[in-house]
């Protein structure tokens, strides 16, 4: 797991206990480092979707370019995901709906 995608997903619990239980159980992710032409990438990914009028962040870009660069799939419902996959050579994975009963 790339660092930027650790923080989103902690980003924003609500309170110390949930976070405290999340951030353990992520950390049973390895951490992947980051380098410099990830970020080199992100910012050519971001170049390529903007000429395209397609907006992300630069946390988004970032994760792409990581991904795209290790041959990893994307897990996300964010939909802003799929805009981006029609520019970049990135796959995406959306998580199977669970039913509980």
């Amino acid at each position: 797991m790339v660092g930027p995608v650790r923080q989103e997903r902690l980003s924003g619990v609500r309170g110390d206990q949930q976070f405290e239980t999340l951030r353990d159980h992520l950390r049973a992710f390895p951490d992947v480092p980051l380098e410099a032409g990830d970020c080199e990438e992100a910012a050519s990914f971001f170049n390529k979707c903007r000429a395209r009028g397609i907006q992300g962040s630069n946390t988004d870009y970032l994760i792409c370019a990581a991904a795209a660069r290790r041959g990893f799939g994307i897990l996300t419902t964010d939909t802003g995901f799929a805009h981006f996959a029609r520019v970049l050579p990135i796959a995406l994975h959306a998580p199977r709906a669970s039913v509980i009963g």
